[in-house]
């Protein structure tokens, strides 16, 4: 029976360090994250993990966490609401009207709408996208930070990459 026990605890111990192993992020930043919407509201520091497949951002509060928000390529999980596909995080929490993969681009830092309205700048690029009553953004991303901002859904996301 003692042997027993021993068996369990491994297995059990097995499980658990499998479970908090990291699901292969190549890239990790210290951030500061504005997430304003009707729906939520987030501003603080946290951190983003990445690879080409999923990220996964987390924000944190005193030291704890208050917010993950994971992204993969179908798929958005929030630490508040169940897993769903891109289009009903877009319908629940952003717009109904933005393109599936539009969290996943601002996150990364890249141009939204396929590029509409894009205007390049030296340190890096600004869109102004305007449909009348669906949206109004203008989303500017720069050496460290990415501002989008719908005026028309309340929408603000903002990240600034802290230095390390």
């Amino acid at each position: 029976m003692i042997h027993f026990g021993k068996i369990f605890f491994i297995i059990m111990m097995t499980f658990v360090f499998i479970a908090c192993t990291n699901k292969g992020y190549v890239k990790e930043e210290s951030v500061f994250v504005v997430f304003k919407t009707p729906a939520l509201k987030y501003a603080d520091l946290g951190f983003i993990y990445e690879n080409n497949e999923e990220m996964e951002i987390e924000i944190y509060s005193s030291g704890q966490p208050l917010m993950t928000l994971e992204i993969s390529k179908t798929n958005v999980c929030m630490s508040l609401l169940e897993c769903m596909d891109k289009k009903s995080f877009n319908t629940q929490v952003l717009s109904k009207w933005y393109p599936d993969e539009l969290i996943e681009e601002i996150f990364r830092g890249k141009p939204i709408f396929k590029g509409e309205g894009l205007s390049r700048k030296r340190n890096g690029f600004t869109q102004k996208i305007k449909d009348s009553y669906k949206y109004n953004i203008r989303y500017n991303v720069f050496y460290k930070e990415t501002i989008f901002r719908d005026t028309i859904n309340n929408i603000l996301i903002k990240v600034k990459r802290i230095r390390s």
